[in-house]
């Protein structure tokens, strides 16, 4: 058994590597790598939608100051873009390409490992992109940042469901190192990262505990039926696939905060 503090500078360790591997900050050099941690890491993937929701809530706070909603919301979605550098929104192109266009699970893959761009993954990331700008744009701003602050954390501990609970559909590939199954403990400390910060804003804002339920719903369901299209067309999930699902899921969180606005 390792002391204490070697097990706690692991998992910071682990951390830093996730930080890593889903945006562009840069780590210290002390982490240092090895494959095997890239594979442990993903248990904080849902943890590093912390650091995109504190970038987006601060650069939307700062630009509310100078101009109109809308284009607060715009910069802060640019801010989340540049961070992660458009990491699931490609993975959500390349989706709408590949089970758009391909009829076998062969051509699906084939579709969705091919680095241009087809008329199905334009469509669907400017329509997808457009519909999270008019969501955050009808929000006011008591509500869109504790929104923030949830939906890219909680999106994204949906979307490494799928590493805990399906197959890896292909052999090679960007995801392929979170490839294998997480362990249930391994998940459970996922869930942790996330659900105890969400509890604690859903108390400190009443206006989000009240809709949290059906924002949450929505997500769920959302994440479910891809996940058995996923299965039904390819056998399983790529890192396409988690990318897709983390985007689908931040929609539909926002569609589920507003359901029952009256907006």
């Amino acid at each position: 058994m390792k002391p204490l503090t070697q097990q706690l500078l692991h998992q910071l360790r682990l951390f830093f590597i996730a930080l890593q591997f889903f945006t562009r900050i840069p780590i210290p050099a002390w982490v240092g790598f090895d494959p095997a941690w890239l594979h442990q890491a993903s248990r904080y993937f849902p943890a590093v939608g912390w650091v995109v929701a504190s970038l987006t809530t601060t650069v939307y706070l700062l630009a509310a100051q100078w101009w109109p909603q809308v284009v607060a919301v715009l910069l802060s979605m640019i801010a989340g873009i540049l961070l992660t550098g458009a990491f699931h929104e490609d993975g959500f192109a390349d989706m709408c390409d590949g089970f758009g266009g391909g009829m076998t699970a062969e051509r699906v893959l084939e579709i969705m490992k091919d680095s241009r761009i087809g008329a199905y993954g334009a469509i669907g990331i400017g329509m997808m992109l457009l519909l999270k700008l008019i969501l955050l744009s009808s929000m006011p701003t008591a509500l869109l940042i504790p929104a923030l602050c949830i939906a890219h954390p909680l999106s994204r501990l949906v979307s490494c469901s799928l590493i805990w609970l399906l197959d890896y559909a292909k052999l090679e590939g960007k995801a392929k190192p979170l490839a294998q199954h997480m362990t249930s403990s391994e998940f459970a400390i996922a869930c942790m990262t996330v659900l105890l910060p969400v509890v604690a804003i859903a108390i400190w804002e009443p206006a989000v505990a009240e809709r949290l339920l059906p924002a949450a719903v929505l997500m769920i369901l959302a994440t479910v039926w891809l996940a058995r299209m996923f299965i039904r067309k390819i056998g399983g999930y790529t890192g396409d696939c988690l990318g897709a699902v983390q985007q689908v899921a931040e929609v539909m969180f926002y569609l589920g905060l507003l359901a029952r606005t009256g907006n």
